[in-house]
């Protein structure tokens, strides 16, 4: 039997390989050489002339909103001039008030409706709290002052009006009750401010119906709970009041707020549509929300210090939680159910609360007028009572 000496072989075959490939550039070489590249006659690069068609359903939905999103401009007064000269010429006289605003924040919102020459514009209500006056910037470039028709502080919504004249596009609501977890979604907005109005982020719908713990009033404790849709499109400070779109380009969610740690990375989230429409219908109507109100000043029982609890409020043992009452408002609906100090609300309607943000949300879920049924306890006693919800300035 041959043996054969395959090192050889091998040695053979590359060394026939590199001389085939000299072969090769040395041919080139003596061709002139190719060039190579997308270069035209005089041998510059030049673009390639080959369109490319880059349309998806991302960029279909864009074009269906892209005109109806604006940018929101919270104007406030200036401080003084500790020189004394500001918000008059050096003349001394007084300046038209408008000279006398600044620019103190940017949010996003979109046109969502036209009658006549009005057109209404959706955005959050923390981007115009405390606004002097109101500017909108269009999709073309054009600044026009809005006028604030209502807002409301609970769901961060406020709708604007402007002149339609200007307005060329109108968002369309879609139905944020039929979301599915997964399906795209896009942010619209000015991030960081109207340099950067128009940006388009896009995700997915990341889940529904998240309850979110909302500081409403920035003393650093939560007092309300926000249902919300959660997405991971880059929702960044500035897209607050734009619109989170699907894919046929209409607006699911009004975008608020996101988490914002160094440990944490796409969870931002906006009010459903389904939410919003109607909050928005009332603003329209009446300029605020009238919500029922008990009356009372509220602490959660959980707050307490186990000494109190037992000794003041005398809680019994197999007492989870609950609500105790801190103050009673006079002629209040509360007053009138013959409600005090110190009591402990566990059952409101039905429902078992535990803490203040579960009590305002069962308040808010009745309407003015129902006769509601409290349970609480009263110096160690479960006790009920009856109350009429009625709005704060009802008079009994």
């Amino acid at each position: 039997m041959h043996n054969i000496n395959f090192k050889k072989l091998m040695v053979v075959g590359m060394t026939a390989s590199l001389l085939a490939g000299c072969e090769v550039a040395d041919q080139s070489q003596e061709d002139g050489g190719n060039e190579t590249g997308n270069v035209n006659e005089e041998g510059d690069v030049a673009v390639s002339e080959v369109n490319v068609d880059a349309s998806s359903g991302v960029t279909d939905a864009v074009s269906t909103i892209d005109d109806a999103v604006v940018s929101v401009i919270n104007m406030q007064q200036a401080a003084e001039n500790p020189y004394g000269w500001y918000g008059s010429t050096q003349d001394g006289e007084e300046t038209e008030d408008e000279e006398s605003l600044q620019q103190v924040g940017t949010g996003s919102g979109a046109v969502y409706k036209v009658d006549g020459d009005t057109a209404y514009v959706f955005t959050n209500n923390h981007v115009i709290e405390g606004s002097d006056a109101v500017d909108v910037l269009l999709k073309d470039g054009t600044r026009v002052q809005a006028e604030v028709i209502g807002a409301d502080v609970w769901t961060d919504l406020a709708v604007l009006t402007i002149d339609s004249e200007d307005v060329s596009s109108v968002a369309e609501f879609g139905n944020s009750e039929e979301l599915a977890v997964g399906e795209p979604a896009i942010a619209i907005g000015s991030p960081l401010g109207t340099d950067f109005a128009s940006s388009v982020t896009s995700g997915i719908i990341s889940a529904v119906e998240r309850s979110v713990p909302v500081d409403t009033d920035g003393d650093g404790e939560y007092d309300w709970e926000m249902t919300a849709i959660q997405t991971d499109a880059a929702i960044n400070p500035g897209n607050s009041g734009g619109p989170l779109v699907n894919i046929a380009g209409q607006v699911i969610g009004i975008n608020s707020m996101k988490i914002s740690t160094s440990t944490v990375e796409g969870m931002g989230f906006a009010i459903p549509s389904n939410d919003a429409v109607d909050i928005i219908n009332q603003l329209e109507e009446s300029g605020e929300i009238t919500r029922p109100v008990l009356g009372i000043g509220m602490v959660d029982l959980a707050m307490i210090s186990q000494q109190q609890q037992e000794s003041v409020l005398n809680v019994p043992e197999d007492i989870a939680g609950g609500v105790v009452i801190a103050e009673v408002t006079s002629g209040s609906a509360a007053a009138e159910a013959e409600l005090a100090q110190n009591d402990i609300i566990v059952k409101f309607n039905g429902v078992d609360v535990t803490n203040g943000i579960e009590l305002r949300q069962q308040i808010y879920d009745t309407e003015i007028g129902d006769n509601v049924e409290v349970e609480y306890y009263r110096d160690g006693s479960l006790e009920k009572t009856t109350i009429n919800m009625r709005a704060s300035d009802q008079a009994l």
